[in-house]
């Protein structure tokens, strides 16, 4: 339902991830199927407090589910919601991951922080569907190990046979059970999938995606193998406002995942 006008949505359940972060659960009111692609996003409206994007997490026994960070004047109260308070709904907006164009390749997903949420969605979507592609590969990177989200979700991908999970603390202070000490970017060096039949999922900081796109460069992972989904400031979800123009597209409405060559020439350049 993309149009001007929110749908109501009831809070079912609120689970807390790590201090700060919260995973909510949302009943709709509407008889309508909610259809969405991996790695679109909702504009969750509170009354009162205002509006902001949130990444569509999933879809689970019938609850649509956003993970948030209490940062701003909407997510904290968004957070601070009770169990059978009601919230607006706008959405789906954007293009999400094109995995069925991908069956049959090795999946690589890179991604650092609570930026992962995207990536996450299509994770999960691979995994329950494991027949139809190759090795599953997850890269993920935090500041301490703590701060990671879903921990017991990376265990059972780890436990999976043809999935290799790879984690990466850049700010610890000591070596831990199956964590590196370093960026996200150095664990490409350890990934095992084949750089000629794969496809690339990153999200997260564009800076950490710039440092991953000169080290699958360096793998001889071509340009059309990689996806990025990128976040700047949307306000309408529509590509009306201007604020999340990017050069000639708007990443609300043309993104937020985007083909690595469609925006290749604007990536990291100021004021763009």
């Amino acid at each position: 339902m993309a149009d001007g006008v929110p749908m109501v949505a009831t809070l079912a359940a609120k689970t807390m991830e790590v201090p700060g972060v919260h995973t909510l659960s949302l009943a709709l009111d509407t008889h309508s199927p909610f259809d969405f692609d991996y790695g679109q996003f909702n504009m969750l409206y509170l009354f009162g407090a205002g509006e902001v994007a949130i990444s569509i997490m999933g879809w689970h026994q019938g609850l649509l589910q956003h993970t948030i960070r209490a940062v701003g004047r909407v997510t904290r109260p968004l957070v601070a919601l009770e169990v059978g308070q009601q919230l607006g709904l706008r959405g789906p907006f954007g293009r999400g991951w094109p995995l069925a164009q991908l069956r049959g390749r090795d999946l690589v997903f890179i991604t650092a922080g609570l930026g992962c949420a995207p990536v996450v969605a299509a994770i999960h979507h691979a995994v329950a569907n494991r027949d139809q592609y190759g090795r599953i590969v997850i890269l993920q990177g935090v500041k301490h190990h703590a701060d990671l989200l879903w921990q017991t979700q990376y265990r059972r991908w780890q436990a999976l046979g043809e999935c290799q999970v790879l984690l990466a603390a850049s700010e610890e202070h000591r070596h831990r059970h199956h964590w590196r000490l370093g960026l996200v970017t150095e664990l490409l060096a350890l990934a095992e999938f084949d750089a000629d039949h794969c496809a690339v999922m990153m999200c997260g900081p564009e800076i950490m995606m710039l440092a991953a796109l000169k080290q699958l460069a360096r793998l001889k992972v071509a340009d059309e193998a990689v996806y990025m989904s990128l976040e700047r400031n949307f306000q309408c979800g529509r590509g009306l406002c201007g604020h999340c123009q990017l050069g000639p597209y708007f990443v609300c409405k043309d993104g937020p995942v985007f083909h690595y060559p469609q925006v290749k020439p604007w990536l990291g350049r100021e004021g763009v």
